[in-house]
């Protein structure tokens, strides 16, 4: 062999151990990126696994207050219900009693007061049951409506308090 072929030779050789070398080189690289990747990908579904778990113990909290809240409501909304059917059975009680003379409906009326210009005989007689002062006896249409007033004021105020209640409940 000539010297050029053997230099030529030569080279060929370092030019195929160093493209062996790379080869290695790449395969040690790749390994360690592999492992690497994997490490991540580890800790990747960890920290997933975690926010999961922390998301889901939120939803199961949420949704228990949730329900907690809808049964404070719906108890709230039975009493209130319950409220406000006795006062409607205690007005319409009231009204019936009206209507049929069991209950007279009358108002004090101020003795000293020159200008009411009432004869109302100050002491009761022998068939009344009023005790008071000067009382004067209302006309049963009137104490009606005076009954439907406060059976709408009672009405109001239930209400109002079924709204505060139910307020209440939610800004907990």
């Amino acid at each position: 062999m000539t010297p050029v072929q053997k230099l030529a030779s030569l080279a060929l050789l370092i030019l195929m151990l160093m493209a062996g070398a790379a080869g290695v080189a790449w395969q040690v690289q790749d390994w360690r990126m592999g492992e690497k990747l994997a490490e991540q990908v580890g800790l990747h579904k960890d920290d997933l696994a975690a926010i999961s778990n922390a998301a889901a113990a939120q939803a199961r909290a949420d949704q228990d207050k949730r329900l907690a809240i809808e049964q404070d409501l719906a108890a709230q909304d039975q009493q209130h219900t319950r409220e406000l059917s006795d006062a409607q059975r205690n007005q319409a009680l009231l009204r019936d009693r009206l209507a049929t003379a069991d209950v007279r409906l009358s108002v004090l009326l101020d003795a000293t007061d020159p200008a009411s210009g009432c004869n109302v005989p100050a002491a009761a007689g022998a068939v009344s049951l009023v005790h008071a002062a000067r009382r004067a006896q209302l006309d049963p249409a009137h104490a009606q409506r005076i009954i439907a007033i406060t059976d709408d004021g009672d009405n109001a105020v239930i209400a109002l308090r079924a709204c505060q209640a139910y307020v209440r409940a939610i800004a907990r």
